[in-house]
């Protein structure tokens, strides 16, 4: 004859496995004993689980039991599923990202020469926010990195393919205007596109 707690040790997996609330007649037929046998191995496991304090609970639904969370968590569960905002992309990201957006795939000696200036902590960055990627090496001389846009880019500004993206015909004429308020107007306007398809500016 199987333990009592062998037979409690199974339930506890069955619980898990499940998901739903499991008939105390369903577990108790793996066992060949009888449903009140088993409701009361369950009861004990509520007992357990209630006196320990742990953070899952076994409720009862009629004859029926099932795993839930301890209400008193509710607060931190509620915590850990809902996104964590993080903060908005500097200008400079944005001008990175939206070149390469655009012009993927493309090496970060483009993009330096489209903005002007240097930019390895930018794209650093990017890298580590999962928003740009590494698609693999260009046959330049050198065969310097080549860099596109990520899933978690499309997820994050609310395209669903690279498709969506605003209308831009001329980048590098964008992104190298001389006149300091056109420069300052348009480098603006294509981090406010970007920012647009998610309508909040954050990552």
């Amino acid at each position: 004859m199987t333990s009592r707690k062998v037979i409690k040790s199974a339930f506890e997996s069955m619980l898990f496995v499940w998901g739903q609330p499991l008939p105390a007649k369903d577990a108790a037929e793996i066992f060949d004993i009888s449903e009140q046998e088993a409701i009361g191995c369950f009861e004990e496991l509520q007992a357990e689980y209630e006196q320990e304090g742990r953070g899952i609970r076994i409720r009862r639904v009629g004859k029926s039991f099932q795993f839930v969370t301890c209400g008193e968590n509710e607060t931190f569960v509620r915590r850990l599923c809902t996104p964590v905002k993080i903060k908005k992309l500097s200008q400079a990201a944005l001008e990175v990202l939206a070149i390469i957006a655009y012009k993927q795939p493309v090496t970060k000696g483009e993009i330096d020469s489209i903005r002007g200036i240097r930019c390895d902590r930018v794209v650093e960055g990017l890298l580590k926010k999962g928003l740009i990627r590494d698609m693999g090496r260009s046959e330049a001389v050198g065969r310097p990195v080549l860099y596109g846009t990520t899933e978690e880019f499309l997820k994050h500004f609310g395209f669903s393919s690279l498709k969506e993206l605003p209308d831009i015909e001329d980048i590098e004429g964008i992104m190298g205007v001389d006149d300091d308020e056109g420069e300052e107007e348009d480098s603006r306007q294509i981090s406010i596109e970007m920012e647009m398809a998610d309508g909040s500016g954050t990552h």
